[in-house]
C-alpha cells in the first residue's frame, strides 16, 4: 500500500469537503448549535412532585386530598391509564388502591397498596409517598401502619441517580454529531461517482484497497475529530476517557461504514439527502429513549446505534466501568465490523 497516494487522495478529498459549501456549513454550523443547546439546557432536575391515585372506591380522606386544587394529585378512572401516565412522565408516582380497601380496614386488615415509580422519579419521591400514603390511612383509620406496599418501577430504574436534562442530551447530540458525517462522506463519494472521479482514478497506479482506506481515514478523522472535540468541551471525559474514547472510535468507523452504504446505493446528492435523513431519524431513536425514559421499549435494541448512546450515557452520565457496558462494547463491535464490511463490498462493486 502506498502511503503517498492515500496522501494524495486525502488532500483530494478534503478539498472537495471544502467546496461542498452546504455540507461544510451544515458540519460547522451543527457543531456550535450542538454546543450552544447542551450549555442553555437547565442544569439542575426538576424535584417537583407529580403523582396520582386510582382508586375504584376512593377514601374519603384521599378524595379530600384529590379534590384540593393546591395539590398535583391527580385521579385516574383505570389502572391502564394510571400506568400509561407513569410510562409517558405525565406523573412520577401513582398510588393504586385496591377495590375492597374500605371493608379490609373496617375487619382490622391490612390491604395491599400498589404504587408505580416513574423511571426519572427522584430520590426523595419513595418515601415521600409512603408518607402520603401513611398519613392518609391515619387520618381514614386512627391507626398507623395499616397497609402494606408493592412498588414497583415502570421502565429503567434511575432512583438515586438523577441527572439533569443536558446532561441526558449528551449521548443524543454526540450521535448528530456523528450521523451528519454520514452524510457528508455519502455526499463526497456520491459526488465524485456523479463526475467519474472514482473511475478515473482506478485506471491510475492507485489500487482499490488504497483508495478505501483514504475514505476510511477522511471518513473517521472528521466525525471522530468533531465528536470528541464537543465531548470535551461538555466534560464527557471526565468520567472512565479510555472507555468513552473507545466508543467514540467505533462510533466513527460505525458511520463511515454506513457512509459507503449510503453512496453505494444512492445515485445523486439529492438522493444522498434524502435517504440520509432516514437513516438519520432512525440512528437517533435510541438516544430519544435515553432523554425520555420508557418512551421507547427493548425494540430499540436492533438499531445500531442504540449501544453507543447507551454506552456513553451510561459511562458520562453514571460513570459505569468495563464490567457495565463491555457486552454493549462488544456488540457494537460487532455491528460496526458488518457494517463497514458490507459498506466497502457493496461500494466497490459500484466501482467496477
Amino acid at each position: 500500500m502506498n502511503f503517498r497516494i492515500i496522501k494524495a487522495l486525502l488532500k483530494k478529498d478534503f478539498s472537495l469537503f471544502l467546496q461542498n459549501r452546504f455540507y461544510m456549513l451544515m458540519t460547522i454550523v451543527g457543531l456550535v448549535f450542538y454546543i450552544i443547546i447542551f450549555f442553555i439546557m437547565p442544569n439542575k432536575v426538576d424535584e417537583q412532585l407529580k403523582a396520582g391515585i386510582y382508586a375504584p372506591v376512593m377514601p374519603p380522606a384521599f378524595s379530600v386530598l384529590v379534590a384540593d386544587p393546591a395539590n398535583s394529585l391527580s385521579s385516574y378512572d383505570s389502572l391502564e391509564d394510571a400506568k400509561t401516565a407513569v410510562e409517558n412522565g405525565d406523573t412520577q408516582a401513582v398510588i393504586a388502591l385496591p377495590e375492597d380497601i374500605m371493608q379490609v380496614w373496617a375487619s382490622g386488615g391490612k390491604p395491599e397498596i400498589d404504587i408505580y415509580y416513574s423511571s426519572s422519579a427522584p430520590l426523595e419521591l419513595r418515601d415521600a409517598i409512603i408518607s402520603l400514603v401513611k398519613e392518609l390511612s391515619y387520618i381514614q383509620t386512627g391507626q398507623s401502619i395499616t397497609f402494606d406496599t408493592n412498588e414497583q418501577v415502570m421502565g429503567q430504574d434511575m432512583l438515586g441517580e438523577q441527572i439533569p436534562m443536558r446532561n441526558r442530551m449528551v449521548p443524543l447530540l454526540a450521535i448528530f454529531i456523528l450521523m451528519m458525517e454520514i452524510l457528508s462522506l455519502a455526499s463526497l463519494i456520491a459526488e465524485e461517482n456523479e463526475q467519474g472521479t472514482a473511475r478515473a482514478l482506478l485506471v491510475t497506479p492507485m489500487s482499490v484497497p488504497e483508495l478505501f482506506a483514504a475514505k476510511g481515514i477522511i471518513g473517521v478523522g472528521m466525525a471522530l475529530g468533531q465528536v470528541v472535540l464537543f465531548m470535551l468541551l461538555v466534560g464527557g471525559f471526565s468520567s472512565q476517557p479510555l472507555i468513552t474514547l473507545s466508543v467514540l472510535i467505533l462510533g466513527s468507523l460505525m458511520v463511515t461504514g454506513l457512509g459507503f452504504l449510503l453512496a453505494s446505493l444512492t445515485k445523486s446528492l439529492m438522493s444522498v439527502t434524502a435517504w440520509g435523513m432516514l437513516l438519520f431519524i432512525i440512528l437517533a431513536i435510541p438516544g430519544m429513549g435515553i432523554m425520555f425514559p420508557g418512551l421507547i421499549s427493548s425494540w430499540a435494541k436492533v438499531i445500531p446505534s442504540y449501544y453507543l448512546t447507551d454506552t456513553v450515557n451510561r459511562v458520562v452520565n453514571y460513570g459505569a466501568d468495563l464490567s457495565v457496558v463491555g457486552g454493549n462494547l462488544l456488540i457494537l463491535l460487532g455491528f460496526t465490523a458488518v457494517i463497514v464490511a458490507a459498506g466497502i463490498v457493496v461500494l466497490r462493486r459500484r466501482y467496477q
